[in-house]
């Protein structure tokens, strides 16, 4: 039976990444070595890592613009601390929308004062602050640009002369924009690029070098960008595989394709979200997350009906955070049209019993 994937991450990934990745572990382009056994120092995986550094550049549009693209190890929750360790030197401000941004303030504390300059926790994160001013004496602000958790996600970034900071995690390559307002984005591999293990960081060369403390050298971005990234051993396989999904997507047409194919996606849900009176959306309407769908049911003695059919068929994970109950249907890159349709039909189905 076909599995439709809906986990919040690790990702789905394009089936023809997985067939790559599968054959370099066995055998890395003909060389008569695994990929996961060759030096990272071998000249078969330097080309590796300059090529997923080049592409990741190349689709954010960012080539030739002063920017560095690292691979790093540690996971967004590294760079919680990272960014604030290079940027913090008195005082940062961060935008709260949720748990990943509650524990990047958590971090950031340890470096510096911190201001909460907005934050949606009074209606428990289920949309995104507005209206807000931001102090011109921050060393940067700190956003999330997606939640996972509560399905909510910025449309509109802050126009401001303060630099930028942003966790991408779960929706870099998703959807155009001028990435070039922002100073440094950092993402964890497992939800758009590839498998867990290794983070992509996007660094704006000029903010770096300015903070007056001593940095450690496996938390200091200048080392890793002077090293090309292959400061310490690298995570071969999950570079080899972001590799192999940038390419993907530059394929398949780049971050304007794929956002396309997302927001169909994202309108096929809500949209029976919005008809369907036996579910209800969490997050605020003009927030929505086109990556995390968060919906509950309203009529909770359907609720063992539905979850049989969806077992039935082949849906997978799909079962809301703790944080808000109910549902969730992560729809990252690689998730098919076709998968959200499936979805898509049970639930139509359901208010037919109803």
């Amino acid at each position: 039976m076909k599995k439709h994937n809906f986990s919040a991450g690790p990702c789905i990934l394009p089936q023809e990444v997985m067939q790559k990745a599968a054959e370099a572990v066995v055998e890395l382009d003909g060389i008569g070595l695994s990929l996961i056994e060759i030096s990272h120092r071998s000249k078969e995986f330097v080309a590796i890592m300059e090529k997923a550094r080049s592409l990741a550049l190349e689709l954010l549009g960012l080539e030739g613009k002063g920017y560095q693209a690292l691979f790093l190890q540690g996971g967004a929750s590294t760079q919680f601390l990272m960014s604030a360790y290079n940027l913090l030197d008195k005082k940062a401000g961060y935008i709260n929308t949720g748990t990943w941004s509650l524990k990047a303030i958590k971090e950031a504390r340890l470096m510096g004062e911190i201001v909460e300059v907005a934050s949606s926790q009074d209606q428990n994160f289920n949309y995104i602050p507005k209206g807000y001013k931001v102090p011109k004496d921050l060393d940067y602000l700190h956003l999330t640009s997606n939640n996972t958790i509560f399905g909510t996600q910025i449309k509109e970034f802050p126009k401001t002369d303060v630099p930028l900071v942003c966790d991408m995690s779960s929706d870099i390559f998703s959807r155009q924009m001028d990435f070039s307002k922002f100073d440094l984005i950092y993402a964890g591999a497992q939800k758009n690029m590839g498998p867990a293990g290794t983070t992509l960081v996007v660094v704006k060369e000029d903010v770096l070098g300015k903070v007056s403390r001593k940095i450690p050298s496996m938390l200091d971005y200048s080392v890793h960008a002077s090293k090309d990234s292959m400061f310490n051993t690298p995570p071969v396989f999950a570079v080899y595989v972001s590799m192999l999904t940038l390419q993907w997507l530059k394929d398949l047409g780049g971050i304007a394709a794929i956002e396309e194919i997302n927001e169909r996606k994202a309108n096929l849900i809500y949209s029976e979200i919005e008809l369907n009176p036996v579910f209800s959306g969490f997050a605020a309407k003009e927030d929505r997350s086109i990556m995390n769908a968060t919906f509950n049911i309203t009529d909770e003695t359907l609720k063992e009906i539905f979850d049989q059919k969806c077992l039935e068929a082949g849906i997978s994970g799909i079962n809301g955070h703790r944080s808000v109950g109910g549902y969730r249907a992560s729809m990252y890159n690689a998730m098919p049209l076709e998968s959200v349709g499936v979805l898509v039909d049970i639930m139509s189905d359901l208010e037919k019993r109803g």
